[in-house]
Parts: structure tokens; sequence; C-alpha cells
């Protein structure tokens, strides 16, 4: 196992759902630690106006439920970011959300599942093979703490992360043999733009973040997904669940 930390100025990482909120966040962490970033999500306006004030970051168009972009991710990018190092599988949604299960519409149900746990599947099964072949890189996966418990009105929501943590968990399994590290981060209530999508209503979505004691915000998930990737090659943070303080 090499000494030499995957965190190091020159390092190439992909954030899926890099446009807002956590993933925005965490691209900009990761470029002011000299990490060149594949900025991905749909919007890509906002990638691009990201990309334009990160050093060493590129705009890459994908949505993780177009089966065929997932696939052809790599051979999109320029050749000199086709080794990535680090995956930061962020994308995640829950459209249509917080509503008793027979209440929602089934095709959201459908979505959430599809974008939470097929866009993250495929999206490691294009990247990691070059790891391996590499036998270097680091998987973070964002899980939820919805995917340790149960809420009402968020059954699938609540399935999709217990999925995202039953797949991370196997992936480890998968990789133990090798030097691959396989990292969940399990985040409590955090402020984005997820509330507001979730509805489909700025007011709404404020509303609901108002009634939290206590909220975090995305630079709070960066920074534990940097001190994940900043231990040494022989350690692995296996699981890191991030709350606010006063969470009640």
């Amino acid at each position: 196992m090499t000494e030499e930390g995957i965190l190091r100025p020159g390092a190439v990482a992909l954030v899926t759902g890099a446009s807002a909120g956590i993933g925005l966040a965490t691209a900009e962490a990761l470029a002011a630690r000299g990490i060149r970033v594949i900025c991905a999500a749909r919007d890509m306006a906002r990638l691009e106006a990201l990309a334009s004030r990160l050093e060493g970051a590129h705009a890459l168009e994908l949505d993780v439920n177009d089966a065929e972009a997932c696939a052809g991710l790599l051979e999109r990018l320029p050749e000199d970011l086709r080794g990535i190092d680090i995956l930061v599988a962020n994308a995640g949604h829950d459209v249509g959300g917080r509503k008793r299960f027979d209440e929602g519409d089934v095709e959201d149900w459908a979505r959430t599942v599809e974008t939470n746990v097929t866009g993250m599947i495929r999206t490691c099964h294009a990247v990691i093979p070059g790891m391996l072949a590499r036998n270097r890189g680091h998987v973070v996966t964002l899980g939820s703490i919805a995917g340790m418990r149960v809420y009402t009105t968020g059954s699938i929501y609540c399935a999709s992360k217990f999925a995202v943590h039953g797949f991370t968990d196997g992936l480890r399994a998968d990789y133990a043999a090798t030097d691959l590290r396989i990292t969940e981060i399990l985040p409590g209530m955090t402020r984005t733009e997820f509330a507001e999508r979730r509805f489909q209503d700025q007011a709404r979505g404020e509303e609901f973040y108002q009634s939290f004691a206590e909220i975090m915000d995305p630079m709070d998930i960066a920074n534990a997904i940097l001190y994940a990737l900043d231990q040494p090659p022989s350690v692995t943070v296996a699981q890191m669940v991030v709350v606010p303080t006063r969470a009640a």
C-alpha cells in the first residue's frame, strides 16, 4: 500500500450533484486543496459558472438516471481527467416526498429510487474499474440518517437511503483485499435546496427548515468528507454520522 495520501494537489475527483448544496460545497472544498474537480450534474449553466471560479475544475453534464451517459462518462472527459482518484457519489433527491406512501405519486417514488440508488450504482460502476486497475481510489457515498431509522411520510426516501447504506457496506466487503477505500457519510438535517425541490415550493421548503432547532450548512458535510479523505492510506473511515448538536 502506498503511503502517499489521496487528498494531494493534482489528484482528480468526480463529484456528482455538484450544482448545489453538499455537492457544490464539496467541490469548493476539494478545489481549495488543489484537487482537480469534475463537477457533474444536469444543470450545465450552474456547473460552468462553478467550474469557471474553481481552479482546475471541469464541468460535466451528467444525469445519473441516464444509463448510457453514466457508462460513457469517462470517454466524455479529457484524457488527463480519466484517472479518477476520488468519487463523491452525492446526486439524489426526494421530489414529491414527505407524503404518506399511498398519497404519493408512484412515479415520484420510482424516480427517487432510480436517482438515489440506481444512479449511484451506475456512477460507481463506471469509475471503480479504473480505480481497481490503478489499485488506488476512494469512493464516498452520501447516505443519510434516514438510512438508519425511518420516519413517517419518508417510506421511499428512507428505503433509498437504507439501500445506499447496504450498497456501501457491500462495496467495502467486495474490495477489502484492495487499496480502495469506501466511506459512507450520513448527514442529519442540512440546509440546501433539497426541501424546496422536494416540495417544489421555495416558501414551504424554508418553512420546513425553520421547524428544526438547529440545522447544518453544506460545508459542514464537505468538511466531514475531507476528513475521511485526509486519513492515511491504512485507515478507512467506514461510516460517519454528522448531525446538528441541538437536534431536537
